[in-house]
């Protein structure tokens, strides 16, 4: 199996999200690591929609 392609800066972040060292990101089934790329980036753009939904109701409120 081949490893999965990986920029360095995804994998700290990955790495970051799972609370795993980057090391063991090189060793897990590339099935799982798309799995969790797709939840972290789900849960990112989550955040982010929470942020600027924030943002606009405190400006309405002003």
């Amino acid at each position: 199996m081949r490893r999965m392609p990986l920029s360095a800066d995804t994998a700290q972040k990955l790495a970051a999200h799972l609370k795993v060292p980057i090391e063991h990101l090189m060793h897990m089934p590339q099935h799982i690591l798309l799995q969790k790329l797709a939840e972290m980036a789900e849960k990112e753009s989550s955040d982010v929609g929470d942020t600027k939904g924030t943002s606009g109701a405190e400006k309405n409120q002003s």
